[in-house]
Order: C-alpha cells, then structure tokens, then sequence
C-alpha cells in the first residue's frame, strides 16, 4: 500500500503552502492586536490628559456619582494601576506579541525553526485556554481554542511529513567500474 495515499490531502502540496500562510496570517493578526493592547496599556497609561478625558467620559455614561459598586471597582483599578501590576502586563504583552510576529513571519517564509516555536507556543497555551474555556464558556473562547489545535495538528503533520520525505534513503545505483 502506498503510503501517500494515508496522508490527508491538507498536508499535500499547495494545499500545504496555502495553510502554512494562512496560519501565519493568523498569527501575525494576533500579535497585531496584543501589540495594541500593550503600547495602550505601557502608553496610554502615561498620558494623564488622555486617561483625565477618558475617566470623566466613563463617569459620564456611568453615572459614576450614583454608584457605590462601580466607585468600588474604580478604586481597585487604580490601586492595580499605582502598583504597577498594569506596567507588568503591558511588557508581558509586548513580548508574547513578538512571539507572535516571530512565528507568523517564520511560518508564511516556510522556516522549521518557526513552525517548531509555533508548535511548542501554542501547545502550551492551549492547557490555559481549557481552564478559560471551562470557567467562562463562550464562543469565541472555544473557536480559538479550536483553531489552536488545528494549527498544532496541522503543523506537526507537516513536521512528521518533512521529516520522514527527508530522511528517505535514495535508491542505490550498481554502477560498473572496469
């Protein structure tokens, strides 16, 4: 039996290739939207002109002045805010974001570096994105946690297929020598 005929026809050829850079893209859409996160919560944060305009829209819609719950939480925020605990997620941020962008690059040039990294990265998460998923269930926590595990499949599949198309052994001539 041959054993082409035993691999799924997303692993094979272009098809391949058009997965591979759709996942990048993913990827590098993700590091995007986590690089945002980060710049507004190390940046934003700093401008007191932009958080002044900010606090008094958000007391306005709110009506701050009638609410004891929502004082409570506002003063929670800013005591996280004073210990710089919103400081230590914005790096956090910004590094896993060049996680990110490392791999999504790596990945759509067809580097094995990077589609490694992205293996392990994501394969680590998904634990995390289990327990998000079991407290908070939601839709679009189960369709990233799906999309998770297809990219981690995906890619070890086309790990495993790399692997063994190169470690192959060519077939030996008999040449004669005189």
């Amino acid at each position: 039996m041959n054993k082409a005929a035993h691999e799924p026809a997303i692993l094979q050829g272009a098809r391949r290739v058009r997965y591979l850079k759709l996942i990048a893209l993913f990827k590098i859409a993700k590091g995007v939207l986590l690089l945002l996160v980060a710049v507004s919560l190390l940046f934003l944060n700093a401008r007191t002109r932009w958080m002044d305009a900010l606090s008094n829209w958000i007391a306005d819609q709110i009506l701050l002045e009638h609410s004891r719950t929502v004082m409570y939480l506002l003063h929670k925020l800013q005591a996280v805010l004073e210990g710089g605990m919103l400081r230590a997620t914005g790096l956090l941020a910004l590094f896993y974001s060049a996680v990110l962008f490392t791999e999504g690059i790596g990945v759509y040039m067809q580097q094995r570096w990077a589609e490694l990294l992205m293996i392990f990265a994501t394969a680590g998460l998904i634990p995390i994105e289990v327990r998000h998923l079991w407290h908070r269930p939601g839709l679009v926590s189960a369709l990233i946690l799906l999309a998770n595990c297809f990219i981690v499949w995906f890619l070890y599949g086309v790990l495993k297929r790399d692997k063994a198309k190169a470690h192959t052994p060519q077939s030996r001539e008999l040449v004669e020598t005189v």
